[in-house]
């Protein structure tokens, strides 16, 4: 994947990454979203990036076609979180297994060094080896999992919660 440049989101990334996250959301219990994205609920996440700060996104692009995103967004509206983000990554199937997260969240890692983040949390639906085998690369630890609290495709599914210290990787 050397010929994949990886830069911030732009608005015309924007049709993309909802077909990106629509395929999960669609066909997997990776995202426990149960109805597709719509172009204005894909607006509304998008505008909650920026160019600096706790919440950026950047996306991995292959002759000029999105195959991927990482992002950091708020854990939660209360402001006594704001330290505290959640992380987010997804691939276009086609460019899974071949490193492209890594190059992805060393970018947005790299990006959050120096700001005021002294969380980071990773939730995953399991099972799903290669993204626990990616965050524990970046210094993630277990910090619980959640017992079937999701439910897609008629049955219940467990979310381990993965904890890092701050925006800096390990």
């Amino acid at each position: 994947m050397t010929d994949v440049i990886i830069r911030r989101v732009e608005q015309g990334d924007l049709q993309a990454l909802t077909d990106i996250y629509n395929h999960y959301v669609r066909e997997t219990a990776i995202t426990l979203d149960t109805v597709a994205r719509d172009a204005a609920a894909s607006q509304i996440w998008l505008d909650s990036f920026a160019a600096t700060g706790r919440y950026q996104c950047f996306v991995a692009a292959k002759a000029g076609a999105v195959i991927g995103w990482a992002s950091s967004h708020r854990y939660n509206p209360r402001a006594g979180y704001d330290a505290t983000v959640m992380s987010s990554i997804y691939l276009a199937p086609h460019a899974t297994g071949q490193g492209l997260g890594r190059r992805l969240y060393q970018t947005l890692f790299d990006a959050l060094a120096g700001e005021d983040i002294h969380r980071m949390f990773g939730g995953i639906t399991l099972p799903n080896a290669a993204s626990v085998a990616l965050h524990r690369a970046f210094g993630f630890e277990p910090a619980g999992i959640y017992p079937e609290v999701g439910r897609k495709f008629g049955r219940f599914w467990d979310v381990g919660t993965y904890l890092r210290c701050g925006g800096n990787p390990p």
